[in-house]
């Protein structure tokens, strides 16, 4: 590990917001003492914490805690060296949050604001993972390589295209770097979000965030399957923490994939999708099953009895017709219709009030999903779904944003390292 970047008083005090790490946390009498701090850091400790460290991210694999916050953050500088140290600022933050500690080691002096915020103290880990990602925009802002990386984005990280009835909002949408906290209490995800806003202070601002709560899918091998605002079971089929093949293949990027920085990162395509709750309401039995393709109590696929019986698109009933309707959610998501591409989702429910525009509720699912490559993915699925879903009846899709994700921290290492060294 190299030597850490120098930063000037003003830079310091002003620009990262280092309070919030405690005065000279990142450099002081030539010393860089973020540097120190993160050789020191080891694992988290066992019980309900999450390590932070490891090949991968947490927060992926990991089995799906009850609460979301997501943020989108905007670069407010063209510096390299102060993107830099903010990854290793929020690498650091993150290690000691994520281990239910507060984000500086000590209280700070009395006559400047205390290193952490405080909310969060005596509630523990609560199984908090902190993953980061970075938006197409942060190699190249309209032809502006502002930060020299341009040449280091991936493939994968292509525009996504637009799809058909999308009704996205810009403004709560895309970004330079995401960080994506889940925990089991959701003060300790407000928590970490918050501190990580203030240590950005100056060199990144918060673009557009998104509160969830009630996990839409498992990914924990003992977890049981949730359900989504329309009642239905949500991920049944989703790929679980002990599947390593199938992560293989369809969530990590591997060791012959390009480019290299990224080799055991993953890609996440966040899609905020409005359900229209009152329309739905208003549906027969029938209609939703059939728009869903599955039993709503037990959450079996038509024409079957058990939730985990095997998905038959070919069977018919005694009228003769298919048992999953031709447009049915289903059968045109299923991976056997879609090249046998998988991707680990893991959404959230959320609720934001009512639209004054039409006096209904403003509600529906976050939707996370990660991958090994968006375009054989996300993009191909979703132009199928775009195309003929039953779903879109009752669905919009208000927001849209693509982050790659990078690899997992190794002790003394910090996000995105692979990236820029």
């Amino acid at each position: 590990m190299t030597d850490g970047p120098r930063f000037s008083r003003r830079r310091l005090l002003g620009g990262l917001g280092a309070t919030a790490l405690g005065a000279g946390a990142l450099a002081v009498g030539g010393r860089d003492l973020l540097g120190d701090q993160l050789e020191r850091a080891g694992a988290s400790p066992a019980g309900e914490a999450v390590p932070f460290h490891g090949e991968h991210q947490a927060g992926i694999v990991t089995p799906a805690q009850d609460r979301l916050l997501f943020g989108a953050f905007d670069m407010l500088t063209d510096d390299r060296q102060a993107l830099i140290d903010l990854l290793r600022a929020w690498t650091l933050a993150s290690i000691r949050m994520t281990r239910g500690e507060t984000v500086g080691p000590d209280r700070g002096a009395l006559l400047a604001p205390p290193t952490d915020t405080g909310e969060a103290i005596g509630l523990g880990p609560a199984q908090l993972t902190i993953t980061f990602g970075f938006g197409p925009s942060l190699f190249d802002l309209d032809g502006n390589d502002r930060f020299g990386i341009a040449a280091n984005r991936p493939a994968q990280l292509a525009e996504l295209p637009a799809f058909a009835f999308d009704a996205i909002n810009p403004g709560i949408s895309n970004g330079d770097l995401c960080v994506q906290v889940c925990a089991d209490d959701p003060q300790v995800t407000f928590h970490a979000l918050r501190n990580l806003t203030r240590i950005a202070k100056g060199v990144a601002g918060l673009r557009w965030s998104q509160l969830g709560f009630g996990r839409t899918s498992s990914t924990g091998a003992d977890q049981s399957t949730p359900r989504n605002l329309m009642g239905f079971k949500d991920g049944t089929n989703n790929i679980r923490s002990d599947d390593e093949k199938l992560q293989r293949q369809a969530v990590w990027v591997q060791e012959r994939d390009d480019p290299a920085w990224m080799r055991g990162g993953s890609y996440l395509v966040a899609r905020r999708i409005r359900m229209l709750i009152e329309v739905w309401d208003r549906s027969s039995l029938g209609d939703q099953e059939a728009t869903i393709g599955r039993d709503k109590i037990e959450g079996a696929p038509l024409g079957q009895k058990k939730e985990f019986d095997a998905v038959d698109l070919k069977q018919r009933g005694k009228d003769g017709r298919l048992a999953i309707p031709v447009n049915a959610h289903v059968r045109l998501a299923a991976p056997v219709t879609n090249g046998n591409e998988h991707m680990l989702r893991r959404g959230y429910s959320f609720t934001d009030g009512v639209d004054p525009r039409t006096a209904q509720l403003d509600a529906g699912l976050f939707f996370l999903a990660y991958q090994r490559d968006p375009r054989v993915q996300f993009v191909a699925v979703q132009n199928r779904l775009a195309a003929s879903d039953a779903l879109n009846e009752y669905i919009q899709h208000t927001a849209s944003a693509l982050f790659a994700v990078p690899p997992g921290v190794q002790p003394g290492g910090w996000i995105g390292e692979t990236l820029f060294t």
